[in-house]
């Protein structure tokens, strides 16, 4: 699969703390392809942004530490990289939208000046042509008089502004892989549209893929070529998002497909909606077999005593459920 552009292999990522070991990515297996969107899903706390982080060797050590696996980008391992190799790619080859922007940006500094160190530091080129470009890029995602915000501070914007200035930020020095962690959770639905279509049309316009990580499956359904939907910190569910979401198989996705409010089907007076039952378990003590047996309608006798693998149920279909083994 020549078009494969990055590549997580058995990815294990540890949280060693006073209270034991957090395994808040454990054993996380996908692939990027060139051009393309994949979704990452599921509920807070799952392993998503820690992924992420992951890929983009930003995990705090300590007490985080990657302990296993491998993340392979243009045929290099990027966790045999030494700090400075990966500084050449981090914000340049590969980048990524904060899920906030209001604290991923730097208070006492101008937004033009932050997007022009970036471009300065990767680009190497002189001072008013970087400004020049963050010009041209504040103009490519919609804010408008750009060259008047250039010399604005994050405060003075509105958050739908923050998370463009961001997009610019990530995009400026034309990135292969643009990871978007939660771009627009916290952005009303109108705003969220406008910085979804602006994604997919510079995604278009600068030929790069997309790892968007997100717990509303509405923009996962939209933006993304595949799914994977992770639950503790593992992935239940992986393919192309297309039959993921037409056919669901694993207890866990379609109890989030049931969660679901639908505008075609209005809510009966008196019904309430659907809700998995139960609680996500502490990465701390996760339940014998399968993660999801004590939540799951489904289970049988070797649901906890057994735990799943990954099982293909179609052609790239995988389901992490016994069900289907």
């Amino acid at each position: 699969m020549d078009d494969i552009l990055l590549e997580v292999k058995d990815l294990h990522t540890y949280f060693y703390t006073s209270e034991g070991v957090v395994k808040a990515v454990n054993g996380i297996d996908f692939f990027i392809r060139k051009g393309e969107t994949v979704g990452l899903v599921g509920e807070s706390g799952c392993g998503k942004s820690v992924t992420a982080l992951s890929i983009m060797r930003l995990v705090q050590q300590p007490p985080g530490r990657i302990v296993k696996g491998q993340i392979v980008f243009d045929k290099k391992n990027l966790l045999e990289l030494s700090e400075v190799q990966m500084q050449h790619i981090r914000g340049n080859r590969i980048s990524m939208i904060f899920q906030e922007p209001m604290t991923s940006l730097n208070p006492v500094l101008s937004v033009g000046y932050q997007i022009a160190e970036t471009i300065r530091l990767h680009q190497r080129v002189p001072k008013r042509r970087a400004m020049d470009q963050v010009v041209e890029m504040l103009k490519k995602v919609g804010i408008p008089d750009p060259e008047r915000r250039v010399k604005e501070y994050p405060h003075q914007m509105s958050g739908g502004m923050r998370q463009r200035v961001m997009i610019a930020m990530a995009l400026s020095c034309n990135p292969e892989i643009l990871i978007a962690d939660e771009p627009t959770s916290a952005l009303d639905v109108t705003i969220q549209a406008q910085i979804l279509e602006l994604m997919n049309k510079l995604k278009q316009e600068i030929d790069a893929s997309i790892l968007l990580i997100s717990h509303d499956l509405g923009v996962i359904a939209e933006m993304a070529q595949s799914v994977a939907v992770l639950y503790a910190a593992r992935i239940v569910e992986y393919g192309d998002a297309v039959e993921l979401f037409a056919q669901p198989k694993h207890p866990y996705t379609l109890g989030l497909m049931d969660s679901i409010p639908k505008i075609d089907e209005p809510v009966p007076e008196g019904k309430i909606l659907q809700a998995i039952p139960g609680v996500v378990p502490s990465l701390l003590k996760v339940p014998n077999g399968c993660h999801f047996q004590e939540r799951c309608s489904k289970a049988f006798d070797l649901c906890s005593k057994k735990d799943p693998p990954l099982f293909e149920v179609t052609s790239g279909h995988l389901v992490r459920c016994w069900h289907y083994g």
